[in-house]
């Protein structure tokens, strides 16, 4: 994989230009994506810029964020041809920061569970997860350093976990997602997907103006972990087992505080209420999508929304009541712990191409608000990616990447 910081290291050496990195990446697309299909669409006349925190930087965006000098197709043919009048503010953003949006990554269609064509970089017998398939496959592949997704109940975390890269789900509206199709309006938040832990938390401080965010020439204390298995959420398979379980006594190990948590009976109860709360907002929020093009809706999403229909106003309002009650006692949960520990996927990509796997240990953080980090560096027998999740109280995303780092660097040095 490519590592920003240390194209950027080179490019600050003289060992590179931000216009060679840029071209180095459109070669790498033009030789790899034919088999991996990560992207939807790429931008050959791409330019570097000449400075910038992210200058050289190529980026790939997931196909559901506008931009004014590419189609935004949002992998359903009823986008076919879209070109947007003007850029999501996450690309102005990344535009300022000196980075050269290169293409446009693969999506589920509307970011829903109807897979892709895409392929996982480490197995292309393997889903490389969903929705933001092709920028976790795009980055884990090494053809750009540095990619986009949004995550509403799994997208960010889940397929970084299943292709082996770092990714950071930042705390609700801390990017903000205008421009941005929506699916469900107090769940969809913007990821960032990159090589390691340092990398993604290097990119978001450049693109947020918060250096308080990077970890890259530090070394971060060690954190008191509260290990969490989310037992609403079902059993996870051995691999994910047995990767919580080592990456908790590798940072016991370096001195961290490792104690194992049991969540509070409300996270159990918001977790229930994550799927109506999702698909009543889908519902007026795709109503258009729906009441124009129903035949033209991808099968999943067409049956989701079909269903969604049941849901009533009193359920919906229940949901975002617990959900309230589930942030608050989980502020009980941080009392002991720093951060938790827990599952990033139930377990390693699955093989075959019928689903993008499961979000079910995904859902809860993202309806809390809460910073998520993907943690790679572990692997099952098979050498597939087994990731683990860093999650951090609402707001603190420093202590989210900080803690993510540590995990990562004990993952690294361990024996």
């Amino acid at each position: 994989m490519l590592s920003l910081l240390d194209l950027l290291r080179r490019i600050d050496a003289g060992e590179t230009t931000p216009g060679a990195a840029v071209r180095e990446a459109h070669m790498a697309i033009a030789d790899r994506d034919g088999d991996l299909r990560a992207f939807a669409s790429v931008d050959g006349s791409a330019q570097a810029a000449a400075d910038g925190p992210l200058r050289g930087v190529a980026v790939g965006l997931k196909d559901i964020i506008d931009t004014a000098d590419m189609p935004t197709e949002m992998g359903t043919p009823i986008y076919a041809g879209w070109r947007p009048r003007a850029d999501a503010a996450i690309v102005s953003a990344l535009r300022r920061a000196g980075a050269t949006v290169i293409g446009k990554t693969t999506t589920t269609p509307l970011a829903y569970l109807d897979p892709t064509a895409t392929r996982n970089p480490r197995n292309p017998a393997h889903t490389p997860g969903g929705s933001s398939a092709g920028s976790a496959a795009a980055v884990g592949a090494g053809m750009i350093p540095l990619a986009v997704g949004t995550q509403t109940a799994g997208s960010v975390i889940r397929p970084a976990s299943f292709c082996g890269v770092a990714s950071v789900k930042p705390s609700f509206r801390m990017l903000p997602t205008v421009g941005v199709k929506c699916f469900a309006w107090t769940l969809d938040t913007l990821g960032l997907f990159a090589a390691t832990v340092a990398d993604v938390a290097y990119a978001l401080a450049a693109v947020t103006g918060r250096d308080d965010l990077r970890v890259d020439g530090r070394a971060p204390a060690a954190p008191r972990i509260g290990v969490v298995t989310q037992d609403f959420a079902g059993a996870p398979e051995d691999d994910s087992a047995t990767a919580l379980d080592a990456a908790a006594r590798m940072a016991e190990r370096a001195r961290a505080v490792v104690r194992s948590l049991q969540l509070p009976p409300a996270l159990a109860d918001a977790f229930h209420l994550h799927q109506p709360l999702q698909d009543y907002e889908a519902r007026q929020a795709l109503a258009w999508e729906y009441d124009h093009h129903r035949d033209r809706l991808a099968p999943l999403l067409r049956r989701a929304l079909d269903e969604a229909r049941t849901i009533s106003a009193e359920t919906y309002d229940q949901a975002r009541r617990a959900a309230h009650q589930a942030r608050l006692a989980l502020r009980e949960a941080f009392k002991d712990a720093d951060v938790l520990l827990t599952f990033s996927a139930p377990g390693a990509a699955p093989e075959g191409f019928g689903s993008t796997g499961n979000a079910r240990f995904n859902r809860v953080w993202t309806l809390m608000g809460t910073p998520c980090v993907n943690v790679p560096g572990l692997e099952n027998a098979q050498g597939m990616p087994v990731g683990v999740q860093v999650i951090a109280p609402f707001g603190r995303d420093a202590e989210a990447l900080a803690a993510a780092a540590f995990v990562e660097r004990t993952l690294r040095t361990r024996p």
